[in-house]
């Protein structure tokens, strides 16, 4: 499988604080990379610089063989379009339904008429299992729900690469489910993704590699019944098992 995404030797400082210390991945097309590790580890910083959420300070980030320039604006938002992001806290507008949550990205920013906006978010709505839901507002939604619809929104705009921060970190346990549901279907139908989860038996399953990281920097990589199981470093070591007897969350 051809890379599609590469990030070399990313830096993030705030003040005296490196936050992110020069990490380097890739991701062949298709892939799923999980991040775990504890709090502060930089997994959701590092996922807003490979968006540019963040800027980094030193370091690159290639897509399909390309460098991104975040200083271009218009190459920047073409990039944005491709790399699809979902949030821990939904980012929805209150004020739009679930449908014009869909919709309104498929408008603004690739120019489409209302007429087919509508139609392609109805079917990603569809394709999310909220059909039915169209026509509610955030305020009527499950907060499961509502994952649903931004994840519906992402699609919307064929990215190439999703990128999923703690996407189940603020619901219910009992709606954990219906989300980790349109994320393996996204899986089995060949989206690439970078997660951060601490949700450690759904990435067990869905992962084709995970990735460790603690205090900025990548700790260990690999298949996961190998970091979760047999991994080199002992720090890995103790933090699968601290997380295996907390049923899956620090």
């Amino acid at each position: 499988m051809e890379t599609i995404l590469q990030v070399r030797e990313i830096r993030k400082r705030y003040g005296n604080k490196e936050i992110v210390k020069g990490v380097s991945l890739s991701v062949r097309r298709g892939e799923i990379k999980v991040l775990i590790g504890p709090s502060g580890a930089g997994k959701s910083t590092l996922l807003q610089m490979i968006n540019f959420l963040v800027f980094p300070d030193d370091g690159d980030v290639f897509l399909e063989g390309r460098r991104i320039d975040p200083g271009r604006k218009r190459e920047l938002c073409a990039y944005r379009q491709q790399v699809g992001m979902i949030f821990q806290e939904f980012n929805l507008f209150d004020h739009l339904t679930a449908l014009g949550n869909v919709e309104i990205g498929l408008v603004r920013v690739k120019k489409m008429d209302k007429k087919a906006a509508r139609l392609r978010a109805m079917a990603e709505l569809e394709r999310v299992g909220l059909g039915d839901h169209a026509g509610k507002y955030p305020a009527e939604l499950s907060g499961g729900q509502k994952q649903r619809v931004s994840i519906a929104r992402a699609l919307a705009l064929d990215p190439k690469v999703m990128l999923l921060d703690e996407p189940t970190s603020a619901l219910d346990p009992e709606l954990i489910g219906e989300v980790h549901a349109v994320i393996r279907e996204l899986g089995a139908s060949g989206m690439t993704m970078i997660m951060a989860t601490h949700q450690i038996s759904f990435a067990r399953a869905l992962a084709h590699e995970m990735i460790f990281m603690e205090d900025g920097r990548i700790v260990e990589q690999g298949p996961p019944d190998i970091i979760l199981d047999e991994a080199r470093c002992a720090r890995t070591r103790e933090f699968c098992a601290k997380i295996g007897e907390l049923g899956g969350r620090p």
